[in-house]
């Protein structure tokens, strides 16, 4: 029985004032004020995930800054530094967390969920939030080349025939390079590190074992090794092997300090026990005095929690990148960068779809429709099918018996995004819709109709979806147009799906519905003071202009809802160009406080679409130049130290985002034509033989490849893949060139240079 006459809220205030706290009641409820009212403040989700994180923040406050003799990782010898421009004052902060360098990029296996990730200096943290393994360069004298703390290394990625992470520093002739890389091993994976050193003089390679990762501190208790000083064990049963003994090995407990400071000391406690938690270790091996010193480090990752979480889906092997890879998708341009950022990207996106989809290896290992409609989507365009029906056919699980498809509480985007991504694979696919999937939809479709306000109440927000958290980096609670826009998607998804499978009836009340919401949306947006003023939408009825509106220009990337260069949609994309950049890039101001990768390409699309190639290349160009080293982006960078500052170091969503422009400005799709080479400078084809390529990517009419070709004063653009459904028509529109239209068929036209009337 529920008790809802309980004093609960009587009880939190007598305890705060007796013990000369603040009442949190009324503070929630002075907080509350600032939000539209909505039947969820805040999502339990969310909650969870922010206390979890500023809980490690406050173990941070409490190792850091009080042993900064320790070496610790890259983020926090610049974030703690004065002298460094990403110091951040500690003065009244509740927790230390990493805000200034938020970097790293996974390595892993097609279909496999383990992900260890490599931080921008060679912390490689093999199992998920779990603890670290180093490497330094040390003499008699004590450690000497620290990657950590240097500001001058070098960091890439390979991508061929697996994808590895190579990291490298050196000083005064000493030299470290470390290759990291997951390997599959019989049954299990293993993350190695491969370790090459050099130095002038007598020196050793320092492999130690970190209480902490790129969040910060986590916890060893017992260190241990074995007779044969061939391997560490990490709290009992996580083994680090070596592939030779080592030379000496040393411990160290939190009252002794660093390991660091140990690493010469006479005696070898065997084993080690912490009950702070921050016990050290470290494996000594001496360099050879000429010529280099290889040194290969693993680390099985059988016991992973990853691995027990995925034993329903039991790894007997996994794919090949090669078996992975073949039937994707290929670029090929000039511009190096952009050739290897879209490469990057699509292994990327491999590593995130073991089967569920999820945006971050790491801080966003979970699942959300919002980034799976983004992230499929982009599956879809690489041609990647199955692997984008694999993750559909996870959505109906996450569907509740009312038909909300929910990943947290509070957002209501999610089953527009649902629908819209379902619709969007039969149509690319060229597949009909599972009956599963279908029973899903129609679920879905009707709880976006309960789910909307009453219409004629004489509110701002007659008929549109409730106040909700929505994308939370828009605002507080608010009646967002993000949600809207995706609802009437996901409702004309379901009219299409429904009207192919000869459901009439069900076609008509959700085409009907979703012009009826259109309608309310459109109204509301006319009533607002900033479409009276501007003519753009701003991100809720109630609110100004203010970078919160980039979640309104969903309208058209990449729902399409609205005709390409709608003037609302433009007016809207001009203000934030105006308005919210920093150094050439979307800034978003609330919660995410920093540069945006895949938000400034959804600026991209929009000036794609609406006729404006130069300026759409000018933002590619843009996020290619503050992606990592190893071609990656964070959720959000800083403008100062180009480093991350929110959410996960490898963003997959950004990489998703990235395919997706660079495909479009190759082969979009618009009212019944497919679109060519319309996003491509003429730079990349202004060389006799110069040749730019795409495909095969699925589209409506079937997958298509597109090669252009440089020729004498013209340009050869051909074209070939399956027909479907009529194969459409074919427009031409690479910039500064006459427009042409063909017959898909044709497979082949000139065009050249515009001339000027």
């Amino acid at each position: 029985m529920r008790y809802t006459w309980f004093p609960w809220k009587f009880m939190v205030k007598t305890l705060a004032r007796r013990h000369g706290f603040l009442d949190p009641v009324s503070i929630l409820a002075q907080m509350q004020r600032f939000a539209q009212p909505s039947e969820v403040g805040e999502p339990v989700e969310l909650l969870r995930a922010g206390l979890i994180f500023h809980a490690r923040g406050l173990m941070n406050v409490r190792a850091i800054q009080h042993n900064l003799d320790w070496i610790w990782p890259y983020w926090v010898a610049r974030q703690f530094d004065p002298g460094d421009e990403s110091f951040v004052p500690r003065a009244f902060s509740f927790s230390h967390i990493n805000v200034t360098h938020r970097n790293w990029t996974a390595v892993g296996l097609p279909d496999c969920p383990v992900l260890p990730i490599v931080d921008p200096r060679g912390l490689v943290t093999p199992y998920y939030d779990g603890w670290s393994v180093d490497a330094w360069l040390a003499t008699e004298e004590g450690p000497f080349l620290i990657p950590a703390r240097r500001l001058d290394a070098e960091q890439k990625l390979l991508l061929d025939p697996t994808v590895k992470v190579l990291s490298g520093c050196e000083r005064d002739g000493f030299q470290l390079r470390q290759e990291t890389e997951l390997l599959w091993d019989g049954e299990e994976p293993r993350c190695r590190i491969h370790l090459v050193a050099r130095a002038p003089v007598k020196a050793w390679l320092v492999v130690a074992i970190r209480p902490y990762n790129p969040e910060g501190v986590n916890f060893i208790y017992d260190l241990s090794h074995p007779r044969d000083r061939q391997s560490l064990v990490v709290n009992k049963d996580q083994p680090v092997m070596f592939d030779r003994p080592a030379e000496r090995i040393r411990f160290s407990h939190y009252q002794e300090g660093d390991v660091a400071n140990h690493l010469f000391d006479p005696v070898d406690f065997n084993p080690c026990r912490c009950d702070v938690g921050m016990a050290t270790a470290a494996a000594l091996f001496p360099l050879a005095t000429r010529g280099k010193t290889g040194l290969s480090v693993t680390v099985p990752l059988g016991g992973d929690a990853e691995m027990k979480r995925g034993a329903r889906y039991p790894l007997v092997t996994v794919p090949g990148w090669k078996e992975a890879l073949d039937a994707t998708c290929r670029l090929r341009v000039p511009d190096r960068q952009i050739q290897f950022i879209f490469d990057a990207a699509v292994r990327t996106l491999v590593l995130h779809s073991p089967r569920d989809v999820f945006p971050g290896p790491y801080t966003y290992k979970r699942f959300w429709f919002r980034d799976a409609a983004y992230l499929i989507d982009a599956l879809l365009a690489c041609g990647m099918l199955d692997r984008a029906e694999r993750a559909l056919d996870q959505f109906a699980r996450r569907q509740t018996a009312g038909g909300y498809f929910r990943s947290q509480d509070g957002e209501w985007d999610s089953n527009g995004e649902a629908i819209w991504i379902y619709g969007r694979y039969c149509r690319m696919a060229g597949r009909r819709p599972k009956k599963e999937w279908l029973r899903a939809i129609q679920a879905g479709a009707r709880w976006i109709e309960r789910k909307r306000e009453p219409s004629g109440v004489g509110k701002k927000h007659d008929g549109l979806l409730p106040a909700g958290f929505s994308a939370e980096h828009l605002g507080p609670n608010d009646y967002y147009y993000w949600d809207d826009f995706w609802g009437v998607a996901g409702l004309r998804e379901a009219a299409l799906l429904f009207e192919a499978e000869g459901k009439t009836g069900l076609a008509a009340e959700f085409a009907r519905q979703a012009a009826d919401f259109m309608q309310a949306i459109e109204a509301t947006i006319a009533t607002t003071r900033s479409y009276a003023n501007r003519g753009s939408i701003p991100a809720s009825p109630y609110r100004r202009m203010d970078a919160g509106a980039i979640g309104s220009i969903v309208v058209d990337y990449p729902l399409k809802l609205w005709a390409p260069g709608d003037s609302r949609v433009m007016a809207t994309a001009e203000y934030l160009r105006t308005h919210c950049f920093v150094k050439g890039a979307f800034f978003q101001d609330m919660i995410h406080s920093g540069l945006n990768a895949y938000l400034t390409l959804h600026l991209a699309q929009v000036y794609l679409r609406g006729g404006e190639p130069v300026r759409a290349m000018e933002l590619l160009q843009r996020i290619a130049a503050v992606a990592s080293p190893t071609g990656q982006w964070p959720e959000a960078i800083h403008p100062r130290t180009e480093g991350g500052c929110m959410g996960d170091g490898q963003h997959a969503w950004a990489a998703a985002d990235w395919v997706l422009a660079v495909r479009n400005f190759f082969v979009r799709e618009e009212e019944g034509e497919v679109i060519l080479l319309s996003g491509v400078p003429e730079a990349w084809l202004r060389q006799e033989g110069a040749t730019v390529s795409l495909g095969p990517t699925p589209t409506t009419f079937g997958p298509l490849t597109v090669v252009a070709r440089r020729e004498g004063e013209g340009v050869r653009v051909s074209w070939h893949g399956e027909e479907r459904g009529g194969g459409g028509r074919i427009r031409v529109g690479l910039p500064d060139f006459e427009s042409v239209v063909a017959p898909r068929k044709k497979g082949e036209v000139w065009v050249y240079k515009r001339t000027e009337s």
